[in-house]
């Protein structure tokens, strides 16, 4: 199992990074934090970098379930939906595979979440 779900998509950029949040929005994440990491790559160290945008997506309830069932879950929210345009200069999508992260905090209350969260967001990258 990989720690995340990937696609290319027959997208641009821009639209990519909007479809991506218009489904997010449909399943009931909002996004709180984005992070361009080209800009700031550029901003910061004066260093070119292909677009690549972090989303930092979250469903209010399910970080409230989490955050019942784990004090110190919020080093491991929100959950992160990269796009990028790839080393080919396609548009990709990737969205971390929250049963991964989760093993390693290892609470059996979280094991159901995980696969809810995880459910949704294999389901949102699919279908673009």
């Amino acid at each position: 199992m990989t720690y995340h779900f990937s696609k290319i998509v027959n997208l641009s950029f821009e639209e990519a990074i909007e479809k991506v949040q218009n489904d997010l929005k449909t399943e009931g994440f909002g996004i709180i934090t984005q992070i361009d990491v080209k800009e700031t790559l550029k901003n910061k160290i004066n260093a070119d970098f292909r677009k690549y945008k972090i989303l930092g997506a979250c469903n209010p309830n399910f970080a409230h379930r989490a955050l019942q069932s784990e004090d110190k879950i919020g080093t491991m929210l929100p959950c992160n939906v990269v796009v990028q345009e790839n080393l080919q200069g396609k548009t990709e999508v990737s969205a971390i595979n929250p049963l991964v992260s989760m093993q390693s905090v290892n609470n059996p209350n979280l094991n159901d979440l995980a696969n809810e969260v995880s459910s949704i967001l294999k389901k949102v990258v699919e279908n673009l």
